[in-house]
């Protein structure tokens, strides 16, 4: 037995979101980490949302650019979030993941046709450390009705904690959570769980720069996107022993600084995923432009995908979710993924004609359409004018807002404010985000796991969408 008392670090990272940039100076300031804890053990540790379809790396390889990072970073034991669970088939993440060199740890994510986690998956894991048992268990932010859809069945969190806890208090050392729910719910297991040492945090986004203190409890946070890594370190001066938090708190990574192997790694991802994206999906006869501001026929487009695809009279999406018009000629997978990256999917709400005229008139006011939007899968910069079709939309500008200066048509008839109409739209809107309205909208349909680029590809392949594309839905009123 070594003089002294006897200490554990634990290094975490989380919401790295494919920031593949970032990920070699994350592995720079690990290998850091561990160098300072000289013969002592350390163990690392990942809290979910590695993953994000919005990058040309994980888009390209389905992931697998991810899997091949975490393996060469080394790390311990993972979780998994909601840009993992929701974003993936169950096909795809079986894939992914049982080329995982560590385990994957999360005690409330079932397949629904079995009660069990999937094989890639374990409730808990018990990992030992120069004698040190230690206890892992975590758990992924509950969208029951998402993941239904899916083939999961996404247990009450704290429940299935507090289960787990149970089981491992008695065989380990030190009991971790691997929390991908968000600071709130951190705090609230803090309080109702005993005995456990830390809560490695995630979902939220929190930098935490010193951990919360709470009945005994480490609520940890690091941040986002590989701009920061947490470290603790555990000891205790004699075997059987408890240990205590001796040090806590979050790094800044220098993007400057290298790691040898995580580097050329990325490097060969991000060409591999973008030969995967060269699939031709369409030839364009003419460039669609794109106005966030206004209407525009790539708006137009994409509120046309939506329809059809919901099978609803009416379609209301954002401009925001496209970052710049599609171009004439040649359109490859890989171009529909750099203009429509956000991992949203479409879906159906029952909404009422007031409803909709209220997200419509919000539209025509530029404090809706610069909005700023974090989460959600939102991957533009701003919200943006909302793109119609099945309806059209007379509007007099100078009319002060509100003040009843619109009229709407749909289906040849003025809407109606009592009226409920099928609408298909985004299942962002439904977080009540962006135009609020449209989240009063009954009897969501969710329709997994297709993403609007995919709907965008299918429309592109119509015959006439494009002519289509071009037709005015919102018309100025006569003088």
């Amino acid at each position: 037995m070594k003089p002294g008392p006897q200490r554990l670090t634990i290094i975490h990272t989380n919401d790295i979101h494919s920031h593949f940039e970032m990920m070699s100076p994350v592995a720079a300031e690990i290998n850091a980490m561990k160098a300072a804890a000289g013969e002592e053990p350390v163990l690392l540790l990942d809290i979910g949302d590695h993953m994000d379809r919005a990058a040309v790396e994980t888009e390209g390889t389905m992931g697998q650019a991810n899997i091949d990072i975490i393996n060469l970073t080394g790390y311990d034991a993972v979780t998994i979030g909601n840009n993992e669970g929701l974003t993936f088939s169950r096909e795809m993440l079986s894939a992914l993941y049982t080329g995982i060199q560590c385990p994957v740890v999360c005690c409330n994510f079932l397949e629904s046709a079995t009660g069990e986690p999937p094989h890639w998956m374990q409730r808990h894991a018990i990992l030992e450390k120069d004698g040190i048992r230690i206890g892992l268990t975590g758990a992924t932010a509950a969208f029951t009705s998402f993941y239904s859809l899916l083939g999961w069945d996404v247990l009450d969190p704290e429940a299935a904690l507090r289960e787990q806890c149970q089981l491992l208090s008695p065989q380990v050392d030190i009991l971790i959570i691997l929390s991908h729910l968000g600071l709130p719910a951190d705090q609230k297991l803090a309080e109702n769980l005993e005995g456990v040492h830390a809560i490695l945090g995630a979902h939220t986004h929190h930098l935490l720069e010193q951990p919360l203190m709470i009945n005994g409890t480490a609520v940890c946070g690091a941040g986002k996107f590989g701009r920061y890594v947490g470290r603790l370190v555990f000891e205790r001066e004699q075997p059987g022993e408890s240990f205590r938090l001796a040090e806590g708190g979050c790094a800044a990574v220098d993007p400057a600084q290298p790691e040898e192997r995580i580097a050329p790694a990325a490097a060969i991802h991000l060409q591999r995923g973008r030969e995967a994206l060269q699939e031709t999906v369409a030839i364009s006869d003419r460039m669609l432009p794109l106005d966030l501001q206004g209407e525009s026929p790539f708006g137009n487009l994409l509120a046309q995908a939506v329809r059809r695809f919901t099978g609803s009279p009416i379609s209301l999406v954002n401009s925001g979710q496209l970052l710049g018009p599609l171009p004439e000629g040649n359109i490859t997978a890989g171009m529909l993924h750099a203009l429509c990256p956000s991992p949203i999917n479409p879906c159906i709400v029952q909404l009422t004609g007031k409803d909709i005229r209220t997200a419509l008139e919000q539209s025509l006011m530029a404090e809706y359409r610069n909005k700023v939007i974090y989460g959600y899968g939102f991957r533009g910069e701003v919200l943006g004018t909302l793109a119609v079709d099945g309806l059209k939309i007379l509007y007099d500008p100078r009319v002060m807002p509100y003040d009843n200066h619109i009229a709407v048509f749909a289906g040849g008839e003025r809407l109606e404010d009592t009226r409920v109409y099928s609408v298909g739209t985004l299942d962002m809107f439904t977080f009540r985000t962006g135009y609020e309205s449209i989240a009063n909208g009954r009897e969501a349909v969710y329709l997994l796991p297709h993403f609007l680029r995919d709907l965008l590809r299918m429309e592109l392949q119509r015959p006439g969408s494009l002519e289509e594309s071009e037709a005015v839905r919102w018309k100025l009123r006569s003088t």
